[in-house]
């Protein structure tokens, strides 16, 4: 009996995982879902009785690290004794989040609200708080003018109708017991009209669909439902089949979804509810970074809180949220009613557009002198710093439509610069301009070294090694490379400096995995990321499959350390990789670090979607 529940679950998950994103726009949803897409950042809240003793959210039980009776021992220390709901919605409105999505019912099936459904389990009736804490809260998010997002678990593994109750072990067969199922979805409906009727709510993220298919939980019944509340009600994803947007969870996409709406939901540290003994938070540098990712992708970022069982906010989620609206109320312009950014082989970097396509926003993660921006139609008519006005942005437009800026008046924020590039009328970058070339003589002669060195990395990305047969040797000592009076020196010298990166190495990269140049050794196990200028914080690669064996500094062989963040120990998926460059150890013209990996380059380029699991 364990065995084919454990296979029958774990075959729901398989079949589901392929139709978890592919929903499919069947209708014109562009007006009611306009709202959502210019917000780019919400703040998701897992706030239940899992935080009072600080462990993981229904999983705990449902994967038999505790039984079920103590997991529900924690509704007695559930008090909310200093919780205060105005001051949750300041923050959340402080941050530049446009709407908040908070957890009404986890699987645990324990309800906020005062939830009159049959044999429900609620904080007013049965924990030690003894009241409503979900109606002040959405009370104060809709007098701030925010949007109202709740979270509703369709599995409810503690109701006595709902068929599993853990991973090894289950009530009954839907079969042998149709009554007592059609008693669950009675409930579970139930507790949506209570819902809509008491919160009106703007969105509705479901959960936990993967476990029966879009028929047993009669969801098509269900949309109707909530739409004769409000007709514009927006459904993420895990309604089977029945969802407005994509839910990629916890791994940033290194290739934007195909749905033109969209939202990854994202962990502080790597638990969604408060557990205190989980410091392993991504820093408030990584989070900026992370929403401008996201903005150029075309996406939103749902952000994750986990308050404590007293309705406290830990200090350091605190931090992080209130540098998000430094960041934000700084580069406002640059972030909402944004559309997806421009493709990697024009920029080399991550960028978005206004929604008239007139203006071009460049999020600039590193100090640095200059960039290139390939097969511009048209010179622009202005550049300038978003947030400083005194910033001045020098910009070089030839006739090869290439577009050369330069920043180094520049004042640098320390987590994201943004540039504005504004254009008369909306630019359409080409895709099949004539890639920039170069000889090396000629790149050699130049003075500005630092351009001259980031033409060689450019054309190396594109697959165009100019030095390996123009007499590099391995090591970079007695190279014959032809020098004339006017050769720079300082380029000899970064190419002798970083011959390994140069010599046999070809193209690095594709879209989506590192915001900058990059090339591949010979035998695809070490790969060379060019770093530019001073960067504001780790540098980040994703979707790399294999295992790190040493990252090092070129040319002069410090080992670096790296973390991963977001890594689940049972899935194929690759964590994020953050990797840490001392300022001391960064060369002047461009840094190149080495990734050494334990066999050929492996990439993940596919689709993230739910986490339909958490052992």
């Amino acid at each position: 009996m364990k065995s084919s529940l454990i296979k029958a679950v774990f075959l729901g998950l398989i079949l589901s995982a392929h139709s978890i994103d592919a929903q499919v726009q069947t209708v014109d949803n562009s007006k009611k879902m306009e709202w959502f897409s210019n917000a780019k950042l919400g703040i998701f809240i897992h706030w239940g009785i899992y935080s009072v003793n600080g462990i993981s959210e229904s999983w705990s039980f449902f994967n038999n690290y505790i039984n079920h009776e103590n997991y529900m021992k924690q509704l007695n220390g559930f008090s909310a004794s200093k919780y205060q709901p105005e001051q949750w919605v300041n923050l959340i409105k402080e941050s530049g989040a446009k709407y908040a999505i908070i957890t009404t019912k986890h699987h645990d099936g324990v309800s906020l609200w005062n939830s009159g459904a049959e044999k429900a389990t609620t904080i007013p009736q049965n924990s030690l708080a003894k009241k409503d804490v979900l109606s002040p809260f959405v009370s104060a998010l809709k007098k701030s003018g925010l949007k109202t997002g709740l979270y509703f678990s369709l599995p409810d593994w503690s109701h006595p109708y709902y068929d599993i109750n853990t991973r090894t072990k289950k009530r009954y067969e839907l079969k042998n017991d149709p009554k007592r199922w059609q008693n669950f979805i009675s409930y579970y409906q139930g507790q949506l009209n209570e819902l809509s009727t008491l919160y009106s709510p703007d969105l509705l993220w479901f959960d936990g669909d993967w476990e029966h298919t879009s028929e047993e939980w009669e969801a098509a019944q269900t949309l109707d439902l909530l739409k004769k509340y409000n007709s514009n009600i927006i459904i993420n994803s895990r309604l089977n089949q029945h969802g407005d947007y994509d839910t990629p969870e916890q791994g940033i996409p290194v290739i934007p979804p195909q749905n033109p709406y969209w939202e990854l939901c994202y962990t502080m540290n790597d638990s969604w509810g408060y557990q205190p003994f989980d410091k392993n938070y991504k820093t408030s540098n990584m989070i900026v970074r992370t929403l401008a990712d996201v903005i150029s992708m075309g996406g939103n970022l749902l952000l994750d809180i986990g308050p404590r069982s007293d309705g406290t906010i830990p200090e350091e989620q605190i931090e992080i949220l209130k540098n998000l609206g430094r960041w934000t109320s700084k580069n406002q312009h640059a972030i909402y009613e944004t559309t997806r950014g421009i493709p990697f082989e024009n920029y080399k970097g991550k960028s978005s557009l206004s929604t008239s396509k007139k203006s071009l926003f460049l999020y600039l993660e590193e100090a640095k002198n200059l960039t290139k921006i390939y097969g511009v139609p048209t010179k622009p008519l202005s550049v300038k710093i978003i947030g400083d006005p005194s910033a001045v942005v020098t910009m070089d437009y030839n006739t090869e439509k290439i577009l050369t800026l330069n920043f180094s008046k520049v004042k640098f924020d320390k987590d994201v610069t943004v540039a504005e590039l504004t254009f008369e009328t909306p630019p359409a970058f080409l895709n099949d301009f004539k890639k920039e070339k170069h000889s090396l003589p000629e790149i050699l002669e130049s003075k500005n070294t630092q351009e001259a060195v980031y033409d060689i990395a450019n054309a190396l990305n594109y697959d165009q090694n100019l030095v390996t047969h123009e007499g590099l040797t391995q090591d970079g000592l007695d190279m014959k490379i032809k020098k004339t009076s006017k050769t720079n020196p300082e380029t000899i010298e970064w190419i002798s400096k970083h011959a390994e990166a140069l010599f046999e190495t070809g193209k690095g990269l594709p879209a989506g995995h590192y915001p900058g140049m990059s090339a591949l050794s010979k035998d695809k196990q070490t790969l060379y990321l060019f770093v530019e200028g001073v960067p504001t914080g780790s540098i980040a690669l994703k979707g790399i499959k294999n295992e790190i064996a040493r990252i090092r500094v070129v040319g002069e062989g410090t080992i670096l350390p790296h973390t991963i963040y977001n890594k689940l120990y049972w899935s194929d998926r690759p964590g994020i990789i953050y990797i840490d460059v001392p300022k001391e150890k960064l060369d002047k013209q461009m840094t190149v670090i080495a990734v050494l990996l334990n066999k050929p380059l492996e990439l993940y380029r596919e689709n993230v979607g739910a986490i339909e699991n958490n052992l």
